[in-house]
Protein backbone atom coordinates (compact mmCIF):
# COMPACT_ATOMS: atom_id res chain seq x y z
CA UNK A 1 0.00 0.00 0.00
CA UNK A 2 1.65 3.31 -1.14
CA UNK A 3 0.81 5.94 1.09
CA UNK A 4 0.48 9.54 -0.30
CA UNK A 5 0.93 12.38 2.20
CA UNK A 6 0.01 15.98 1.38
CA UNK A 7 2.63 18.44 2.18
CA UNK A 8 1.26 20.50 5.37
CA UNK A 9 1.73 24.31 5.56
CA UNK A 10 4.78 25.18 6.07
CA UNK A 11 5.63 28.36 7.82
CA UNK A 12 6.74 29.98 4.43
CA UNK A 13 3.49 29.28 2.80
CA UNK A 14 1.33 31.10 6.15
CA UNK A 15 3.39 33.55 6.59
CA UNK A 16 4.17 35.18 3.24
CA UNK A 17 -0.19 35.90 3.02
CA UNK A 18 0.19 37.25 6.43
CA UNK A 19 3.16 39.47 5.53
CA UNK A 20 1.25 40.67 2.21
CA UNK A 21 -1.79 41.81 4.36
CA UNK A 22 0.38 43.67 7.15
CA UNK A 23 2.32 45.51 4.80
CA UNK A 24 -1.21 46.64 2.81
CA UNK A 25 -2.28 47.50 6.11
CA UNK A 26 0.63 49.47 7.36
CA UNK A 27 1.04 51.50 3.93
CA UNK A 28 -2.50 52.40 4.29
CA UNK A 29 -2.04 53.32 8.15
CA UNK A 30 1.15 55.56 7.51
CA UNK A 31 -0.44 57.75 4.79
CA UNK A 32 -1.56 60.64 6.19
CA UNK A 33 -2.30 62.62 2.82
CA UNK A 34 -5.98 64.62 2.78
CA UNK A 35 -7.33 64.29 -0.74
CA UNK A 36 -9.62 67.64 -1.34
CA UNK A 37 -12.70 66.58 -1.86
CA UNK A 38 -14.51 67.05 -6.06
CA UNK A 39 -15.72 70.45 -4.97
CA UNK A 40 -12.41 71.61 -2.88
CA UNK A 41 -9.50 73.20 -5.51
CA UNK A 42 -6.06 71.02 -4.62
CA UNK A 43 -4.03 72.33 -2.21
CA UNK A 44 -0.65 74.51 -3.27
CA UNK A 45 2.31 71.58 -3.16
CA UNK A 46 5.07 72.03 -0.13
CA UNK A 47 8.16 73.14 -2.12
CA UNK A 48 9.15 75.88 -0.51
CA UNK A 49 9.31 77.43 3.31
CA UNK A 50 6.44 77.46 5.43
CA UNK A 51 7.55 80.48 7.56
CA UNK A 52 6.95 83.54 5.64
CA UNK A 53 9.31 86.09 6.77
CA UNK A 54 10.12 89.61 4.71
CA UNK A 55 13.48 89.28 2.45
CA UNK A 56 16.47 91.05 4.48
CA UNK A 57 17.30 94.37 3.88
CA UNK A 58 20.49 94.70 2.32
CA UNK A 59 23.27 95.43 4.97
CA UNK A 60 23.20 99.54 5.23
CA UNK A 61 25.55 101.67 3.01
CA UNK A 62 26.82 103.70 6.09
CA UNK A 63 26.61 102.03 8.94
CA UNK A 64 26.86 104.07 12.37
CA UNK A 65 30.84 104.00 12.90
CA UNK A 66 31.75 103.09 9.45
CA UNK A 67 35.21 101.21 8.89
CA UNK A 68 36.14 102.33 12.25
CA UNK A 69 37.51 99.39 14.16
CA UNK A 70 38.65 101.65 17.39
CA UNK A 71 34.41 102.39 17.74
CA UNK A 72 34.12 98.88 19.38
CA UNK A 73 36.65 99.10 22.20
CA UNK A 74 33.65 100.40 24.54
CA UNK A 75 31.09 97.00 23.49
CA UNK A 76 28.77 98.72 20.85
CA UNK A 77 29.31 99.43 17.66
CA UNK A 78 28.06 99.59 14.07
CA UNK A 79 30.70 98.86 11.02
CA UNK A 80 31.35 97.77 7.79
CA UNK A 81 34.43 95.50 7.46
CA UNK A 82 35.74 94.39 3.71
CA UNK A 83 38.38 92.12 4.79
CA UNK A 84 39.84 90.29 7.75
CA UNK A 85 40.38 92.08 11.03
CA UNK A 86 40.67 92.04 14.83
CA UNK A 87 38.73 94.09 17.42
CA UNK A 88 38.88 93.73 20.70
CA UNK A 89 35.87 95.02 23.28
CA UNK A 90 34.70 95.03 26.86
CA UNK A 91 33.52 91.39 27.75
CA UNK A 92 30.51 90.70 29.54
CA UNK A 93 31.07 91.01 33.68
CA UNK A 94 34.18 91.79 34.66
CA UNK A 95 36.49 88.98 32.80
CA UNK A 96 38.65 91.73 30.48
CA UNK A 97 38.68 92.01 27.16
CA UNK A 98 37.04 89.99 24.28
CA UNK A 99 38.37 89.12 20.87
CA UNK A 100 36.18 89.44 17.52
CA UNK A 101 38.49 88.01 14.88
CA UNK A 102 36.58 88.22 11.37
CA UNK A 103 38.31 85.58 9.23
CA UNK A 104 36.86 85.77 6.12
CA UNK A 105 34.68 88.38 4.14
CA UNK A 106 33.43 87.97 0.72
CA UNK A 107 30.70 88.88 -1.40
CA UNK A 108 27.66 86.99 0.54
CA UNK A 109 29.87 85.56 3.73
CA UNK A 110 31.33 85.58 6.55
CA UNK A 111 33.29 84.05 9.12
CA UNK A 112 34.67 84.95 12.73
CA UNK A 113 35.94 83.77 15.91
CA UNK A 114 35.25 85.36 19.72
CA UNK A 115 37.60 84.64 22.38
CA UNK A 116 36.93 86.03 25.61
CA UNK A 117 38.47 84.51 28.86
CA UNK A 118 38.45 80.85 28.46
CA UNK A 119 35.38 80.67 26.12
CA UNK A 120 35.93 80.32 22.41
CA UNK A 121 33.10 80.34 19.98
CA UNK A 122 33.00 80.36 15.77
CA UNK A 123 30.44 81.67 13.30
CA UNK A 124 30.21 81.53 9.68
CA UNK A 125 27.13 82.44 6.72
CA UNK A 126 27.07 82.59 3.65
CA UNK A 127 23.97 83.84 1.10
CA UNK A 128 22.34 86.24 0.68
CA UNK A 129 20.78 88.27 3.88
CA UNK A 130 22.53 85.46 5.85
CA UNK A 131 24.29 86.07 9.31
CA UNK A 132 25.17 85.14 12.83
CA UNK A 133 24.55 86.04 16.02
CA UNK A 134 26.89 85.12 19.03
CA UNK A 135 26.13 85.42 22.75
CA UNK A 136 28.93 86.33 24.86
CA UNK A 137 27.90 85.62 28.48
CA UNK A 138 30.56 85.54 31.21
CA UNK A 139 30.36 82.02 31.53
CA UNK A 140 30.42 80.79 27.91
CA UNK A 141 28.90 81.76 24.51
CA UNK A 142 26.12 79.96 21.86
CA UNK A 143 25.67 81.13 17.73
CA UNK A 144 22.60 81.22 16.06
CA UNK A 145 23.09 81.22 12.13
CA UNK A 146 20.29 81.53 8.99
CA UNK A 147 18.28 84.70 7.85
CA UNK A 148 19.48 87.98 9.35
CA UNK A 149 18.03 90.93 9.70
CA UNK A 150 20.85 93.46 9.48
CA UNK A 151 19.52 96.30 12.16
CA UNK A 152 20.80 96.65 15.09
CA UNK A 153 20.30 93.57 17.57
CA UNK A 154 18.96 94.24 21.33
CA UNK A 155 20.87 94.63 24.39
CA UNK A 156 20.57 91.34 26.12
CA UNK A 157 21.23 92.02 30.27
CA UNK A 158 24.81 90.01 30.83
CA UNK A 159 25.67 89.17 27.53
CA UNK A 160 27.37 91.01 24.60
CA UNK A 161 25.60 90.36 21.24
CA UNK A 162 27.54 90.18 18.10
CA UNK A 163 25.81 90.03 14.89
CA UNK A 164 27.80 89.59 11.54
CA UNK A 165 25.47 90.04 7.98
CA UNK A 166 26.98 89.26 4.84
CA UNK A 167 26.54 91.86 1.99
CA UNK A 168 26.26 91.18 -1.36
CA UNK A 169 29.06 93.53 -2.70
CA UNK A 170 31.65 91.80 -0.27
CA UNK A 171 30.84 94.05 2.49
CA UNK A 172 29.61 92.34 5.90
CA UNK A 173 27.79 94.19 8.59
CA UNK A 174 28.48 93.75 12.38
CA UNK A 175 27.40 94.95 15.31
CA UNK A 176 28.86 94.89 18.34
CA UNK A 177 25.84 95.59 21.55
CA UNK A 178 26.75 95.30 25.62
CA UNK A 179 23.80 95.73 28.04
Amino acid sequence: MSRRTHPRPGPVRTVLPALAALTALTTTAACSTTHPADDEAPSTPRNRPTTSRPAPKPPSSSPADGTDVSACTDGNCEIAVTEPVTLHFQAPGDTGRAMLSVTKVGPNEIEYEVKSGNNRSTGGASGPGQGCLTYLRERGSGNSCGTLDPTRPSPQPGAVVIQATTGSNGTALLHIVSP
